[in-house]
């Protein structure tokens, strides 16, 4: 199961921070950004990019496939996190 091996990871990082990771796309799959995404609050903030949870999901699998593709073609560049108090 992915979540187990995502757990693991997270294991790993807190306890050895100095600990390089390689790659893990792999581990990253439609099913599980879909199950990520059912599992934000309804009411979270929008991101940098202004685009809420009710807009991403309108189109929601296509969202995550252009997303997964974006991130195995190394083409994805995440935005950099909103800070509120500068809002």
């Amino acid at each position: 199961m992915v979540y187990t091996k995502l757990q693991r990871i997270a294991k790993i990082a807190k306890e050895r921070p100095n600990e390089k990771f390689t790659s893990l796309i792999h581990l990253i799959n439609k099913e599980m950004l879909i199950k990520c995404h059912n599992e934000l609050k309804p009411n979270k903030a929008t991101g940098i990019d202004e685009v809420t949870k009710n807009e991403y999901e309108v189109n929601l699998e296509s969202n995550i496939e252009n997303l997964i593709e974006r991130m195995k073609g190394l083409k994805y560049k995440p935005k950099p996190v909103r800070n509120l108090e500068q809002a």
